[in-house]
């Protein structure tokens, strides 16, 4: 019988860490760790990011989920969500180096 997956990153085991331990991080390092991840909305495509900006007025400081919030974080999270499965786990193993070496800001210089 196929495992189902309850969240939409929990098919990926690197992807589900990263999030897991993006979850537990400081502000100032969840802040660090959006700026990156919302670096990545040039791989997705336009009308893509104006269904986040609704999702992200209909859910931000009103969800369940640990993202909601913070609109920042909740903007990221969801393109993250958007993005294909590469780009997610591309930015997911950078995610967990950076938390690795407790150096997030690390990835805004990676990024440019």
């Amino acid at each position: 019988m196929p495992q189902e997956f309850r969240r939409w990153y929990d098919n990926d085991p690197i992807l589900k860490e990263a999030l897991e331990l993006l979850k537990l991080q400081t502000d100032d390092n969840k802040t660090a760790a959006a700026d990156f991840i919302i670096s990545l909305q040039e791989q997705v495509a336009q009308d893509v990011i104006e269904r986040i900006y609704e999702i992200t007025k209909q859910f931000a400081g009103k969800g369940n989920r640990w993202y909601d919030a913070d609109p920042v974080m909740l903007k990221a999270i969801e393109l993250l969500r958007v993005s294909s499965p590469k780009t997610q786990r591309i930015a997911a193993l950078k995610l967990l180096l950076a938390m690795e070496n407790n150096n997030l800001e690390s990835l805004e210089e990676n990024n440019e």
